[in-house]
């Protein structure tokens, strides 16, 4: 079991995760516009394990940088668990990483629907197993988050580290 200090930050735990796995992480990032990047790199030594981040904030840049599909765009829009697994996947293949960490989503305070809420995040995580192994994957998790613009793309950072560093502890078969 690991015996890591929880109440260390979150960005301290990914970075000890990832270091003595020997794995990277590229970041994907709509809606928090590079915070989740920034906050991986608030660790000393994040040079280790961070290789890059995208920010792909229009449709074009989600399709040209990270290969975001046009007819998940068309069909879903860009707040979408589909856009958000490719963006990560995209992210992973392109940086050539072990982890790639997407998120897209509404921070508002307009551009809400009853479908699509203000606040409403998607955060995909994509994994790229050994080679043969048939292990590799990408997840999405949905949240709606409350607060202003500032709160809500704060909180989306939160749930993304959150949800990748609890995903790196299954795949080492901490959880």
């Amino acid at each position: 079991m690991d015996e890591r200090d929880e109440s260390a930050p979150i960005e301290e735990t990914l970075g000890d995760l990832l270091t003595d796995r020997g794995e990277t992480l590229a970041t994907a990032e709509s809606l928090t516009g590079g915070l989740v990047g920034s906050r991986v790199t608030d660790v000393p030594g994040a040079s280790a394990y961070f290789d890059r981040g995208f920010v792909t904030y229009a449709y074009d840049a989600k399709r040209e940088v990270l290969g975001v599909s046009r007819e998940s765009l068309d069909a879903e829009g860009a707040v979408s668990a589909p856009v958000a697994e490719q963006m990560a996947a995209g992210a992973r293949d392109r940086a050539d990483t072990t982890w790639a960490v997407a998120t897209t989503g509404i921070a508002g305070p307009d551009g809400g629907t009853e479908d699509k809420p203000v606040g409403l995040v998607y955060v995909g995580v994509a994994y790229a197993a050994p080679w043969g192994t048939e292990e590799s994957f990408v997840r999405t998790e949905r949240a709606v988050l409350d607060g202003d613009r500032g709160t809500v793309k704060r909180k989306a950072v939160d749930t993304a580290l959150a949800a990748l560093v609890r995903t790196v502890r299954e795949v080492d078969g901490e959880e």
